[in-house]
This record gives structure tokens, sequence and C-alpha cells, in this order.
């Protein structure tokens, strides 16, 4: 197998015989395409839900423009708590989430009162 090393300055483009291969596809095509791939099944509803929650806590953190360890000093969270949250290792209970929706609606609201505790 051949190493490839993406360059995301430079990514790879489609010729215009794989392109129009590729719009010439039906949904139902691509479906049975994608199902019948074994390396990269598609995922799972629940895989999709845990992803979205690793996006959204990513999200609201880079909203605030702090480190993780920033991050989870400001807003008295774990830092490998969050780690691992990011990286889809464990799941965000729903108190986490209001608290990341709280974070971002309302940061500062958030750093005076902790700041009061």
């Amino acid at each position: 197998m051949a190493r490839f090393t993406l360059d995301p300055n430079a990514p790879p483009e489609l010729t215009a015989a794989e392109r129009a291969r590729l719009e010439a596809l039906s949904d139902s095509e691509i479906t049975a395409g994608a199902l019948a791939d074994a390396d990269n099944p598609p995922l799972s509803a629940e895989e999709l839900r845990r992803l979205e929650a690793v996006r959204r806590v990513r999200a609201v953190r880079a909203r605030t423009g702090l480190s993780q360890t920033r991050f989870a000093q400001a807003y008295r969270i774990n830092v490998a708590r969050l780690r691992d949250l990011e990286q889809g290792r464990t799941q965000a209970d729903s108190a986490m989430m209001a608290y990341l929706t709280v974070i971002e609606r309302e940061p500062e609201a958030v750093r005076r009162a902790l700041a009061k505790g």
C-alpha cells in the first residue's frame, strides 16, 4: 500500500470524468455503494448523534477562543473530561449539554457567577 500525505492547502481534485460519473449516480446508487463499503460503512443513528455532541462541545469551546485547559479552568470542568468529550471517548449527559448551552449564550454571566462562588 502506498503512503499518502494530504496537503490541507492543496486538496486533491476530481477529474472531469470522475466528477461526471459521481454526478450521474442516483441517491439509491450512492446509498447502495456506501452500504457495500466494508472499510467505511455508513454511521448508525447512534454514531451520528455522538458525533453531533462532539461537534457541539468543540464548537462552544472554539467560540470562546480558549484552549481546552483554559476553558476547563474558566468554567470549572475537569480538563480530562473535556478532552474525553471532544474526542468522543465519553458522552455528555443532559446536564453538561445544558451547561454548554448556557456558556455558549452567556459566557460572561457564567464567569461572573463562578467568580462569586
